[in-house]
């Protein structure tokens, strides 16, 4: 092609990028280069097209072949768990507490987002230890612009502390560049001012850990 083909390619290149067309788009309708497009209409001044929300697509073969495995784990393990005796709700409480409890300090410290995951926590806390109620305390980790009213009833709710109990909460700056989903109530953290009973929790879970582990490996 000749100078004078360009020169139409570069004329319709303009027009179009006027029209908002995007560079790949004026690309592939004149077949020339896009990092020649670039070139000829960077200095166009246009208004970008507002982005279409992408369509929400239907699970595919795989994704509800998954969806069904996962439910029917679910159901099997709702039958199973259905009769948890003491020792199980224990190990579970204590296996628990080893991926989300704080293991240092004077206090037994559990945060999490989950709503069920904190509510077990709490309930496996006054199941299996001498809890004074005065003594327990909540912090929330929300962000600024989230209504911290509904996250104290929300949370409040969940652990059975009253609001009245939580410390003051941390508001995290929001940044929207850098994390879009949130969680709507933040992140609980329960605290329970008590060495005891948190040197308890780390021996049992050691022990646990200990007797698990030489039986998976004896010898």
């Amino acid at each position: 092609m000749g100078y004078g083909g360009k020169l139409r390619e570069q004329v319709r290149a303009r027009a179009l990028r006027g029209d908002a067309w995007t560079l790949k788009e004026i690309a592939d309708e004149l077949g020339v280069a896009k990092s020649s497009v670039s070139r000829w209409v960077r200095d166009v001044d246009f208004e970008p097209r507002p982005r279409r929300k992408a369509r929400k697509r239907c699970p595919n073969k795989l994704q509800r072949a998954k969806a069904a495995e996962i439910e029917a784990c679910r159901v099997a393990g709702i039958e199973r768990f259905a009769h948890m005796t003491d020792d199980e709700f224990f190990c579970a409480g204590l296996g628990l507490y080893a991926g989300d409890g704080g293991k240092k300090g004077a206090e037994v410290h559990f945060a999490n987002s989950n709503s069920a995951m904190v509510a077990f926590h709490c309930a496996w806390m006054r199941r299996f230890f001498e809890i004074d109620e005065s003594r327990l305390r909540v912090q929330l980790y929300l962000h600024a612009d989230l209504d911290l009213g509904a996250a104290n009833e929300h949370w409040s709710s969940v652990t059975d502390v009253p609001v009245h109990q939580f410390n003051k909460p941390y508001r995290a700056v929001v940044d929207a560049t850098r994390r879009h989903n949130r969680h709507v109530y933040g992140c609980c953290h329960v605290r329970y001012a008590c060495t005891h009973t948190l040197r308890r929790i780390l021996g049992m879970m050691d022990a646990m850990i200990l007797v698990s582990s030489s039986t998976i490996n004896p010898g």
